[in-house]
């Protein structure tokens, strides 16, 4: 799911959270969660219905900080990978593994 800058909130069950992305694989689940956790946050994961058995299962990640928003503090470089450094939009979307803070860099080998 893309950074779009939304605060979107409501509430699992009786607690109150912001939500991170919903509609997500278990994989995405996973990953977001083992993050979120990493950088000190109360991750809570609803499943999503189904409209039938052969869907796929997908996931709301949410967290119980209300002021959190994943745009800013990604942008902001305020959360942090497993091995120290900074998370760039493409380490949160799961395009690389690379973490350098040169998040305005589109992979243009000629910048113009």
């Amino acid at each position: 799911m893309a950074l779009t800058g939304k605060h979107t909130f409501g509430s699992i069950d009786d607690t109150r959270v912001t939500f991170v992305e919903k509609g997500v694989s278990a994989e995405r689940k996973t990953f977001l969660k083992k993050l979120l956790e990493h950088n000190g946050f109360e991750v809570l994961i609803q499943e999503d219905k189904r409209k039938t058995e052969e869907d796929p299962q997908r996931y709301t990640v949410a967290v119980t900080d209300m002021v959190f928003n994943p745009t800013i503090w990604v942008f902001q470089r305020k959360l942090e990978t497993f091995d120290g450094q900074k998370v760039t939009r493409g380490y949160w979307e799961q395009e690389t593994e690379d973490a350098k803070p040169q998040y305005w860099n589109n992979g243009s080998s000629n910048p113009k």
